[in-house]
This record gives C-alpha cells, structure tokens and sequence, in this order.
C-alpha cells in the first residue's frame, strides 16, 4: 500500500504561475506535476550517477587489461 507525505514548498512566482498554468490546462492536481518533476529528476540524478560509475569501470578495467598485456608481453619474449 502506498502511502503519501505532505510538504511545504517555497517557489519563485514565476514557477509557481508556470505550474498553476500547466495544471488548469492540462487538469492535472498540483501535486502530480510536483510528483512527476521529482520522479524526473531523481532518474536523472540516478542516470548520471550510473554513468559515473561507468566511466570509473572503465578506467579500472582498461588499466587492468593494460597491466595484463604487458604481462602477457612479457611471458611471450
């Protein structure tokens, strides 16, 4: 079961007019245009934090293969 919290926000004007515009045009509440920015930004922030992650993988794994190439270069002479 899901349960939901209540926050107090403290907004520029001009976001909350943008957000109190996107709601009557679109009919949606408030607090699902809130919800779903969130949601947006916590997959961005996790995106980003996996492709930082990535990238140290990488860098772990392309100073491994070099140190094992030369390695294998030089049990091979």
């Amino acid at each position: 079961m899901r349960t939901k919290r209540k926050i107090s926000l403290t907004i520029d004007e001009d976001i909350y007019s943008a957000i109190e515009s996107l709601s009557k045009n679109h009919k949606i509440a408030k607090s699902q245009l809130a919800q779903e920015a969130f949601r947006l930004w916590i997959k961005k922030e996790t995106e980003a934090l996996m492709a930082k992650g990535y990238e140290e993988m990488y860098k772990e794994d392309k100073a491994l293969a070099e140190l094992t190439f030369e390695a294998q270069r030089e049990v091979l002479k």
